[in-house]
């Protein structure tokens, strides 16, 4: 399906094994009759004051003025879990007629599920599942993929510039505890092994997706690989992978000796726009405002005309640099 949102991505309602039908009490809510009038989703977010979430949300608002009478309650959780479980208990309360959710942590899903009771709910970006182990429907990006896609690029660009694998480093920066952060690391690794021909040690770093926390976690790295002349950068996000580049610069690496590949693009993209020479060399560019146009068009369907809620929706992602993330229609922030 196509979805009104900023850069016009195009999405994919992936049926998989399963008939998008869930059962009573399931991951999803149960089938109920369909709602004429206004429809009220509450979209809670983990670091919701994050661009790509901010995105998201405003991706939401979008679709929900585009489809009328539908209105968006977003919910900035933070990292905090108890936070996300009380948001949802409110909401809940509120009676809301859908919920789309982005867990700070994956091990509240069956909590989440279960609050949910029989009002419609897609985890989004972060999947989680029941109790059982019933996922809930998902809207989002594929992260072995988006990893592989990094991870190819990081290596094509290691190759070029002839660099040795003896005084080259990797710095993976990724929240470790986060299932699609490893997936994503994952992907990366197998990408660049593949396109590098070589083998790199990595560095892992420990973040929380933050950038001050990947730049503060670098700086340690730094100071215990003094001998090392390139780095290759690469992270769960745009934060961990742009916290690790400016620990770099800021530790007197020049740009030329380092080849960091963002996940996002929102971020990256600063040092383009100002025409400044960057460690930042490209970028995976995801699309927040088609997450959240996606997450509102699912449950929308659903609640308005009982359209099973597809058990998986993955966004396209493309691979940008300075001088191509403009005409992608990447909005710097």
């Amino acid at each position: 399906m196509v979805i009104g949102a900023a850069g016009m991505a195009t999405l994919l309602a992936l049926a998989g094994c399963s008939s998008g039908k869930p059962s009573a009490g399931s991951a999803g809510g149960s089938s109920a009759a369909p709602k004429s009038g206004q429809i009220t989703i509450a979209y809670l977010q983990k670091q919701g004051d994050q661009q790509y979430f901010i995105d998201e949300a405003n991706g939401a608002k979008a679709e929900a003025a585009k489809l009328g009478n539908v209105k968006i309650v977003t919910v900035n959780l933070g990292t905090d879990s108890n936070q996300a479980i009380s948001a949802m208990s409110t909401e809940v309360g509120q009676q809301v007629d859908g919920i789309a959710i982005v867990v700070p942590d994956q091990k509240i899903g069956p909590q989440v599920i279960q609050a949910a009771g029989k009002i419609p709910l897609v985890s989004s970006d972060d999947p989680i599942s029941d109790g059982s182990g019933q996922p809930a429907p998902f809207v989002g990006f594929d992260s072995v993929q988006m990893g592989t896609q990094v991870g190819t690029k990081a290596g094509q660009l290691f190759k070029s510039a002839g660099w040795s694998s003896s005084n080259t480093r990797v710095i993976a920066a990724y929240q470790q505890g986060l299932s699609d952060c490893q997936q994503r690391e994952q992907g990366e690794e197998q990408g660049f092994a593949a396109a590098a021909g070589t083998s790199v040690p990595i560095i892992k770093v420990g973040t929380d997706n933050s950038v001050v926390d990947a730049q503060n976690k670098t700086g340690a790295v730094i100071t215990a690989n003094q001998n090392v002349k390139h780095w290759v950068v690469w992270g769960c996000n745009d934060e961990s992978e742009t916290g690790a580049v400016t620990a770099l610069q800021n530790g007197s690496i020049a740009p030329s000796g380092i080849i960091g590949v963002g996940l996002g693009a929102y971020l990256t993209c600063k040092d383009w726009t100002a025409k400044k020479d960057s460690g930042n060399k490209a970028a995976l560019f995801i699309d927040g405002h088609a997450v959240g146009a996606a997450a509102v068009d699912a449950l929308v369907a659903k609640i308005r005309n009982g359209t099973p809620l597809p058990p998986k929706t993955l966004a396209n992602t493309s691979m940008v640099d300075a001088t191509s993330f403009v005409q992608a229609g990447v909005q710097c922030t």
